[in-house]
């Protein structure tokens, strides 16, 4: 479990690392492509309904009002000003429900930039509450560098940063403040204890 969250948190290191690179010796360029053709799309999508699919098992839906399709720039992205709504479907066919007002799919690195309201609705009933959240497809994972919320039946929390899978069942944060219902084994004796 440890190698696999070093392995992910390796992996974004990286396409931060090449996203810096980029910024300095390429940015510049890219960034004036990406403002010249900013009113110009090279397809606009309403109503729109993409389907991930993983050796044809379904992963997650994404639904949006509008879709603004970028694909024509050197770094291609899709748009989704309106807002959008994805639904994940985990092994048990359980649904957890992501909003947010405004995002962007990176084509290249599979990743969806949300912003705005990003409200995350878990199948037992947890709700996670940011301003931005980034959503991997490939590796099935959300993170965000902003503060955040998560509510359930054991927690009540607010931290900054989260690292965590779609299930929530392996995560990681910054700093925290609530509360959270801890079991600890002593003895053959299980303690419940709120931090």
């Amino acid at each position: 479990m440890r190698l696999s969250i070093l392995k992910i948190l390796k992996k974004r290191f990286l396409v931060f690392a090449v996203a810096l690179f980029f910024s300095c010796d390429y940015g510049a360029s890219t960034l004036n492509q990406i403002n010249r053709f900013k009113e110009n799309p090279v397809g606009t999508a309403y109503d729109i309904r993409m389907t991930y699919t993983d050796s044809t098992v379904i992963k997650a839906i994404l639904t949006a009002p509008i879709n603004l399709d970028y694909t024509h720039l050197s770094f291609k992205y899709s748009e989704f000003p309106e807002g959008l709504k994805i639904i994940f479907y985990n092994n048990k066919n359980e649904e957890n429900t992501l909003v947010a007002d405004y995002g962007i799919l990176y084509n290249q690195t599979k990743i969806i930039d949300l912003k705005g309201n990003v409200v995350l609705f878990s199948d037992d009933g947890s709700r996670l509450e940011t301003d931005q959240m980034y959503w991997d497809s490939e590796n099935e994972w959300l993170f965000t560098e902003q503060p955040f919320t998560f509510k359930n039946v054991n927690y009540d929390m607010a931290a900054i940063r989260l690292d965590t899978n779609k299930e929530f069942s392996k995560f990681q944060t910054g700093k925290l403040t609530g509360t959270m219902l801890v079991k600890e084994q002593k003895d053959s004796l299980i303690v419940d204890e709120k931090l």
